[in-house]
């Protein structure tokens, strides 16, 4: 059972997630709040103290993140184009820098500290770790996929992944040989193995910089 009325609407270019509170709290992003009622009150603090600020700013988050409280509508969205998914968490969930929107207060925010195959991945040396019971709303870039697997297999480019659950076993692999990363436009993926959530984003934000990069410095010649 959801903690919050909620719905998200524009999807999924431009998903807006709208929340009913009903003399209830919600942490956000910072920067994340489109509109609220008067009756919302917001406060902007350090969640987990200091040693989880700097954390959230080594996974690349905010040191800050607000929270929402009262009665009345909180319209959020993340900062670029892109979907929302809602999760409703009973456990561990890992994300993505930027991926995180919104949650109840009683998820406890913190990172995951990876290993040498994260940072050869792209995703980076921490992950975001969401732990606890309660609503996550997740932000993508591009359309959001869900796919849950029951004691199977799946293969994902390094670039769309937004985030998985607790539980699913991975391995970071290269497609193909040296020719094929050069010329495939595919280099590293992870597999996924187990039962559990993996979340997609249909946009891959890096390779997306490197085309607007091309035309621009094309358009500069």
């Amino acid at each position: 059972m959801t903690e919050y009325d909620f719905k998200i609407e524009y999807r999924p270019a431009y998903s807006l997630l709208k929340v009913n509170l009903k003399d209830q709290s919600i942490i956000a992003e910072t920067g994340a709040m489109v509109y609220m009622s008067k009756g919302i009150e917001i406060d902007t603090n350090i969640k987990g103290g200091l040693m989880g600020a700097l954390k959230r700013m080594v996974v690349g988050e905010s040191l800050f993140l607000n929270r929402f409280h009262g009665t009345g509508t909180l319209a959020l969205a993340p900062n670029y184009v892109g979907d929302i998914v809602h999760h409703r968490l009973d456990g561990t969930l890992y994300v993505q820098s930027g991926a995180y929107l919104a949650s109840s207060p009683d998820v406890e925010i913190g990172t995951k500290l990876g290993d040498l195959k994260m940072i050869f991945g792209g995703m980076g040396l921490f992950l975001m770790k969401l732990e606890g019971k309660g609503d996550v709303f997740l932000s993508s870039f591009g359309a959001l996929e869900t796919i849950e697997l029951e004691d199977e297999e799946i293969i994902v480019d390094n670039g769309n992944l937004v985030g998985f659950t607790e539980g699913l076993e991975y391995s970071l692999k290269r497609v193909g040989g040296l020719k094929a990363a050069i010329f495939s436009g595919e280099n590293r993926v992870y597999e996924f193995r187990g039962t559990g959530k993996i979340f997609i984003q249909t946009r891959n934000i890096l390779e997306f910089g490197r085309f607007i990069s091309e035309h621009i410095v094309g358009n500069n010649r």
